[in-house]
């Protein structure tokens, strides 16, 4: 009875949603608090509408009600924001003064509002993300309480009254209306319509279908395409998890009709999907938070040149494994899935329409007008505005490009749905940042953080990636980032590492968790397509993505990595060539040990000294050959030991008996 009427009050907001977000962030007409309340609270709407409160009960009319009780809270909420804000209702403003200065004497109806604002923040979260996030958030709330009966290894604080923390977490700008939900508004949301507009127009069917046809045939290529494509959508997505349903539908059957098993062919394609966030020049969205949050500042230009090569040895890699997996599996002869096969079984990209030139052009227009207005000065999200006017512009020259209103509003609230997670998310962590404000924890973690990096920066490196992974585990990549550069970041630039390399430290190991058994999400939705065992899966996944928890200490320790020194200024190409040449060439070791094979199947004694050499060879520079280069003779020693093992390996090889 409800259901038609809920359908299209969703299709309202989420077109709303869109609309008001890419108008108010080009041209902003309300005070910042009212725009992240509005943005909020078509966001919570949305996910109160499309996320029922029990799935078993969703389809009852109770549950709808319930919905619809709690969405209607959230306009109520969302709206008193913006009335007690917005000079144009000073008239209705309570005592006189706006909801900003009576900071301290709130009214008692402000409290009332903040209590619901909370509850709905976390209720929403739940629905969207799962029960982790609130949980956190309600930690942080009551170490808020009484955190003046903590223990001392818990950085106790003289404790705050539930008032002061409802108006630091709701109802001011340092909470849910606070960084982590600006950083969702002005980037990262715009991105998401950015690539919803790009798979209408075919733009995304293009990038699959290029990549098969590239590397279809070769060994392992429908593997080799799984990567490619995921690479190429995962940057502009930065969901790991909406990257691996989108390709993975493709690529995943067609891995498994060339002779992969499933839980190879899912692992596979998750971890180049964890990836994707990793590569220049959208990384997700990343770049752009790391303007916001690195200091000292850094330009665009700085960001993807230090990400470029750390985003080439991951997929290096997973090329390599995927070669090495075709062979041992024997999976190297290409196989047309049309043929022989039952037609309802053969993977399609998307829709029934081919495409083409047109397709890839307007693809390279798209990402290559974003780049360029990036590189003459325009603002992030000018510049992402831009490019979707290009892409809309290059897609009226042909009726197979040309979208409709209809198809341009359905794109809208495509986009709408695949944001929801985000703006939920963002919002509750909020909360989490409110507190670690309010208490001062955000100094005295990086205070503790950094005796411990003076006496084993490796010690205080991995303390970092745990609380990345742990933290990844139930969050968005992004919302992850933002968590931890704000927790961490006071003291990141004390910890004698480059800056630039510790931010990329926190956002790599964020992406990580999405492979990291036992809560892989990215794992999780590949191996619902493959229809494999979850864990099976996600171990998989997290030996296929190894080199992408290696690469942070490798850049920390080795910064030529990310074209800088260890003073964070440019390093010369030598010393560049030299770092970039040694890690890939480690590379080969790394995925024959990881895959059990090099020119034949391996024991298990050969993967543990293929392992020893890769360590050998990407081992720190400690006792450099020459002055200034990033080599030394441990490096050296691991190149050699490589070299006599491929002789060795071939020579054993050669000697077997043929049949």
């Amino acid at each position: 009875m409800l259901d038609r009427p809920i359908r299209l009050l969703q299709q309202i907001l989420s077109v709303g949603l869109c609309l008001f977000t890419l108008a108010e962030v080009n041209y902003p007409q309300l005070q910042p608090q009212s725009q992240l309340a509005i943005f909020a609270g078509l966001g919570l709407m949305l996910c109160f509408l499309r996320f029922p409160a029990l799935a078993r009960f969703a389809a009852a009319w109770p549950s709808r009600a319930l919905d619809l009780a709690l969405a209607t809270a959230t306009l109520v909420v969302t709206a008193f924001v913006v009335v007690q804000t917005e000079p144009a209702f000073e008239s209705l403003w309570l005592g006189g003064a706006s909801l900003g200065d009576r900071a301290g004497v709130e009214h008692p109806t402000d409290y009332l509002i903040g209590f619901l604002g909370l509850f709905l923040v976390l209720e929403g979260a739940r629905r969207a993300v799962g029960p982790a996030l609130p949980i956190l958030s309600l930690a942080f709330i009551a170490y808020g309480l009484w955190g003046s009966g903590m223990p001392d290894w818990l950085f106790p604080h003289r404790g705050y009254g539930i008032e002061r923390i409802v108006g630091q977490t709701f109802l001011h700008s340092q909470g849910v209306f606070g960084t982590a939900l600006k950083v969702m508004f002005t980037y990262v949301f715009l991105f998401v319509v950015f690539g919803a507009f790009l798979e209408l127009t075919g733009a995304t069917r293009f990038v699959i279908e290029y990549a098969q046809k590239l590397l279809g045939k070769t060994a392992g290529g429908p593997a080799k395409v799984s990567i490619l494509s995921s690479g190429l959508m995962g940057s502009l997505s930065g969901s790991a998890v909406a990257n691996t349903a989108t390709t993975g539908t493709f690529t995943i059957p067609l891995m498994r009709s060339s002779g992969f098993k499933p839980h190879i062919a899912a692992g596979i394609e998750a971890a180049a999907s964890s990836g994707g966030a990793l590569v220049p020049p959208v990384m997700g969205a990343g770049a752009y938070m790391m303007l916001e949050i690195v200091e000292p500042q850094v330009t665009y230009l700085q960001i993807i040149q230090a990400a470029l090569l750390p985003a080439i040895l991951y997929y290096l890699s997973l090329f390599l494994i995927a070669h090495f997996s075709a062979h041992k599996l024997n999976a190297t002869a290409p196989q047309d899935p049309a043929q022989g096969a039952d037609q309802d079984s053969v993977p399609k990209i998307g829709d029934d329409e081919p495409v083409g030139l047109l397709e890839g052009f307007i693809f390279a227009a798209s990402l290559g007008s974003l780049i360029l207005f990036l590189l003459v000065g325009f603002t992030v999200f000018r510049s992402v505005s831009f490019a979707m006017a290009v892409t809309l512009l290059c897609s009226v020259w042909h009726p197979r490009t040309r979208l409709s209103i209809r198809q341009v509003l359905q794109g809208l609230v495509k986009a709408a749905a695949s944001g929801i997670a985000l703006v939920a998310a963002a919002a509750s962590v909020g909360i989490v940042l409110g507190i670690v404000t309010l208490t001062g924890v955000g100094s005295k973690l990086p205070a503790t953080i950094i005796p411990l990096a003076e006496q084993n920066l490796l010690l205080a490196l991995l303390l970092i990636m745990t609380s990345s992974i742990v933290l990844g585990m139930g969050l968005p990549s992004a919302v992850c980032y933002l968590l931890l550069a704000t927790l961490i970041g006071p003291a990141l630039g004390d910890l004698g590492v480059v800056p630039l390399a510790a931010h990329l430290f926190i956002f790599y190991f964020g992406l990580m968790s999405m492979v990291t058994p036992p809560v892989a999400l990215a794992a999780y939705t590949a191996a619902s397509i493959a229809d494999s065992k979850i864990m099976q899966t996600a171990v998989a996944s997290f030996r296929f993505a190894m080199v992408g928890f290696a690469l942070p200490f490798l850049f920390v320790y080795r910064p030529q990595l990310l074209m800088l020194d260890v003073n964070g200024e440019p390093a010369s190409w030598l010393a560049i060539g030299l770092a970039f040449g040694l890690t890939a060439f480690a590379m080969v070791p790394l995925a024959s040990s990881v895959t059990g094979f090099f020119t034949e199947r391996l024991s298990l004694v050969r993967r543990l000294v293929l392992a020893v050499i890769t360590l050998l060879m990407i081992f720190p520079t400690v006792g450099t050959i020459w002055p200034g280069l990033p080599i030394s003779p441990i490096n050296l020693l691991g190149c050699a030991a490589l070299a006599v093992v491929g002789w060795l390996f071939s020579r054993s090889r050669g000697a077997a008996p043929t049949s």
